[in-house]
């Protein structure tokens, strides 16, 4: 995951965009298919990191640690650290965190409409062309 240049006309974009637009801003904080699956299996409550890596079976270990790091820097997610042997690390949505779960319930509404859709015009394409 690289970071855009702040020096960049890409940078200035996003940024002008997300200075003007709240939804703009929400969607670059939760935006990306990683992030929004986290707080997707974390409105369930608090998972440890083995336990996400294991929902998130396609994710890198790196890809999931730098989206929890980000997670928690934007204050989606909490990281608590249990001094044991070994050590426990459990991730929790904060309140704002759970602020998104009518959010994500009406993407996935969404998602089930969208997907019901595209399928229904997929197969009309596959009938006209036999």
């Amino acid at each position: 995951m690289t970071k855009i240049k702040e020096t960049s006309t890409n940078f200035a974009n996003k940024k002008a965009l997300s200075d003007e637009c709240p939804e703009i801003y929400a969607s670059n904080t939760i935006g990306g298919q990683w992030a929004l699956a986290i707080c997707c299996y974390l409105i369930n409550g608090k998972l440890r990191f083995g336990e996400l890596r294991k929902k998130l079976n396609n994710i890198t270990e790196r890809m999931l640690t730098l989206q929890l790091r980000r997670l928690e820097e934007d204050r989606i997610i909490t990281r608590t650290v249990y001094a044991e042997v070994p050590p426990r690390v459990e991730y929790e949505l904060t309140e704002i965190g759970y602020k998104l779960k009518p959010i994500i319930l009406e993407f996935e509404k969404w998602g089930i409409e969208h997907k019901a859709i595209m399928t229904q015009k997929q197969e009309i394409s596959e009938l006209k062309k036999s």
